[in-house]
């Protein structure tokens, strides 16, 4: 039985800022994997570039850190090579909903069998407070002197009509929370995007702990219907995050096929375990001369 002590990486030291909502989501992902009773050597995580994405570093699993915005590409080759593997992505708001975008959405008209954890934090910390694509409009940072003119994307709606079969929002400030809706995502039968509120104590310190935890609340609770995709998507255009009230919980779920089921994966030994020493490919390395 794996313990969190035995997911502990000690060999990097970690250089979050003290208090920042990368614990939590650090925390809780550790703590999702050892309820769930996943084995490390059958689980990797994969991330970019961004805070956040420093979390592979300090789990005692198999991890690949990628390029900025690049982190369904590479989790897609490793789900497809060994569709048996437990695949968890994390990734910033940064590398998932502006670089990264185009993949993140077509990513979800495919439906991989993963679970995609987005630290949002609002902001390009790595970088020292450039505001990102969830930043609300009128933000005022190095690169919006007079304040953002931009709208703030909203990545949750924009999945749903994307074609994603899990949608949540987590927040930093509620581990239990956070614990139960990635330990639902890793269990759904395809893409699950979680979408966390993660506090970021150094440039966004006005959206803390406290602040979350005075407007969050759980829709899922309030008997909220997350089987009606179009009530999800006029939900979340008209609840914006930070506008009131925030809703935390399941938005939308269904049950659709996984690429890996459409590829028929699973009728042929993986990818990785296939026996490779009859295979020839010189005359195709003589058409690359």
């Amino acid at each position: 039985m794996v313990e969190i002590k035995d997911l502990d990486q000690p060999k990097h030291i970690n250089t979050w800022c003290p208090g920042c909502g990368d614990f939590s989501i650090l925390f809780a992902a550790k703590k999702a994997i050892v309820e769930l009773g996943l084995s490390p050597k059958d689980t990797v995580l994969v991330s970019g570039i961004g805070c956040g994405s420093k979390l592979p570093h300090y789990v005692n699993t198999y991890a690949f850190e990628g390029i900025h915005g690049r982190t369904i590409p590479i989790a897609t080759g490793i789900k497809l090579a060994n569709p048996s593997l437990n695949v968890l992505v994390f990734s910033g708001d940064g590398d998932t909903y502006s670089i990264g975008s185009a993949h993140f959405l077509h990513a979800f008209r495919r439906n991989l069998d993963m679970c995609y954890i987005v630290h949002n934090n609002e902001i390009y910390a790595l970088t020292k407070k450039q505001y990102s694509p969830t930043t609300e409009k009128g933000y005022v940072c190095p690169t919006a002197p007079d304040g953002s003119i931009e709208i703030p994307f909203n990545p949750l709606a924009v999945a749903i009509a994307a074609g994603a079969t899990f949608v949540a929002r987590a927040s930093g400030g509620d581990i239990n929370h956070l614990t139960e809706i990635i330990k639902q995502g890793i269990q759904h039968k395809g893409l699950a995007i979680i979408d966390v509120l993660q506090p970021c104590v150094t440039w966004r310190n006005e959206k803390s702990y406290s602040f979350l935890k005075e407007r969050v609340y759980d829709i899922n609770k309030e008997g909220f219907d997350n089987k009606n995709k179009a009530n999800a998507i006029k939900y979340l255009l008209e609840n914006e995050i930070y506008h009131g009230k925030i809703a935390i919980g399941i938005f939308y779920i269904e049950q659709r096929s996984t690429y890996e089921d459409e590829l028929k994966i699973t009728d042929k030994s993986p990818v990785v375990k296939q026996d490779i020493k009859k295979i020839d490919i010189s005359k195709l390395l003589d058409n690359l001369v």
